[in-house]
């Protein structure tokens, strides 16, 4: 089966092309077609997009919003010389959208129709930055390619669904939560879903058995405890700006900050929301960027100061972290990095664990090095108490993987 994974935001459209079926799930044999982004939808877009055999194509065409968006893309997968192996439009046979929030009512991925499109509008005022985007490309999508083809809604909260009650509410007057449901939703849940189903495969676990806590470590970073192979807790709340530092984001802050720098800044609650989501965490700390790589390589070079601190603060808020859910789960069997620190920034996941070795965790240096650029594997010696794993995350085949299971009324098995 051919699923086009798409995930629209205001400007962009990101996408991935997967032939998968219950037989390619079974033996992990799913294969990757096309993937790409488009960006500036709304006027000279600029596209980039990648084979599998790994040629790039990037250029620009003018697209002046989302359906134009998928049409260009449904004319290149089709285009013989994209050599895709997909010939016709009516050869996807399924499209799996990313919708960032699904509220307290979507505990898993469903078949869209127009009850699930109303309740993806009705949580929008939950997720007013993403929501709406996708709806436009599921719209935009159902327009290009017919109301025959089936779509499947895949939400990033879902898999927190399974948290406790004392786990989500914030102490609060209750009856905020009641009348508008104030809570902590989570996000980044369906790359946890990957990774602990991942983990299970590597290990070898059932889910009940899987107790570990995952930490997705990108530009935007959240960590997750996952006990018996749910969630019982996660970083990010009711938005993802709480929790852990991250490329642009605060993280976890005193409220009565908001409100102290306004009055000192002169700005409105809304501009002092957009400094912590846009100008904080690395970048506002550092003062020099939000991307890791280039702190790491300041620090290393010149020996930075902000670009240290930025680093340790990074590792110290992430291990605070981990701290706190080891108490949660009492206790926990690994430690998995994801998302593109992660999986990336070996001297980031040695300064977590560094501090940990109290709890038994040690560290192989040599595979903790050696564990970059898509590999996969255990970076903890033979001897550590708690296992540490790389384990890259893969959201667009688990979307895939889910629109199958969906239309053809499969369980989940993740």
């Amino acid at each position: 089966m051919n699923v086009l994974v798409l995930n629209a935001g205001s400007s962009t459209l990101k996408f991935q092309l997967v032939r998968t079926d219950a037989e390619a799930m079974a033996s992990d044999s799913d294969e990757r077609i096309a993937r790409g982004m488009i960006e500036r939808i709304g006027g000279e877009a600029v596209f980039t997009i990648r084979k599998a055999d790994g040629q790039s194509s990037r250029g620009t065409a003018p697209l002046r919003d989302q359906r134009a968006a998928i049409d260009f893309l449904l004319r290149w997968l089709v285009d013989p010389a994209s050599e895709t192996g997909v010939t016709r439009v009516a050869e996807i046979e399924g499209v799996g959208h990313r919708v960032a929030h699904g509220g307290e009512a979507f505990r898993r991925s469903v078949l869209i129709d127009d009850a699930v499109l109303q309740g993806i509008e009705d949580v929008i005022d939950l997720a007013p930055l993403h929501n709406p985007h996708n709806l436009r490309g599921i719209h935009a999508t159902r327009a290009a390619l017919g109301a025959g083809v089936p779509q499947v809604a895949v939400f990033d909260t879902a898999f927190h669904t399974s948290l406790p009650e004392h786990a989500y509410l914030y102490a609060l007057p209750y009856q905020l939560y009641r009348r508008y449901r104030v809570r902590r939703y989570g996000f980044h849940g369906t790359s946890y879903r990957y990774i602990s189903h991942r983990y299970r495969g590597l290990t070898g676990r059932t889910r009940e058995a899987t107790n570990i806590i995952a930490l997705h470590l990108g530009n935007g970073c959240s960590a997750c405890a996952i006990k018996g192979g749910i969630s019982i807790d996660t970083s990010m709340g009711f938005t993802p700006l709480e929790g852990l530092v991250m490329g642009t984001r605060s993280g976890d802050i005193d409220p009565a900050i908001i409100d102290f720098i306004g009055g000192k800044e002169g700005l409105s609650p809304p501009e002092v929301e957009n400094m912590l989501n846009k100008q904080s965490g690395l970048l506002g700390v550092s003062g020099l960027t939000n991307d890791m790589r280039e702190l790491l390589a300041e620090a290393d070079e010149h020996d930075d100061r902000r670009a240290w601190l930025a680093i340790e603060l990074f590792a110290y808020r992430a291990r605070k972290y981990i701290g706190s859910y080891l108490a949660a789960m009492d206790g926990t069997d690994a430690i998995c990095f994801a998302g593109g620190i992660g999986e990336n920034a070996a001297p980031v996941r040695a300064m977590i664990c560094e501090e940990l070795r109290w709890m038994g965790i040690e560290l192989d240096p040599r595979l903790n090095d050696a564990m970059v650029g898509g590999r996969e594997g255990r970076i903890s010696t033979d001897g550590s108490r708690v296992e540490v794993w790389v384990v890259p995350t893969d959201e667009e085949l688990l979307i895939a993987r889910d629109t199958v299971r969906v239309v053809q009324g499969l369980e989940s098995r993740y």
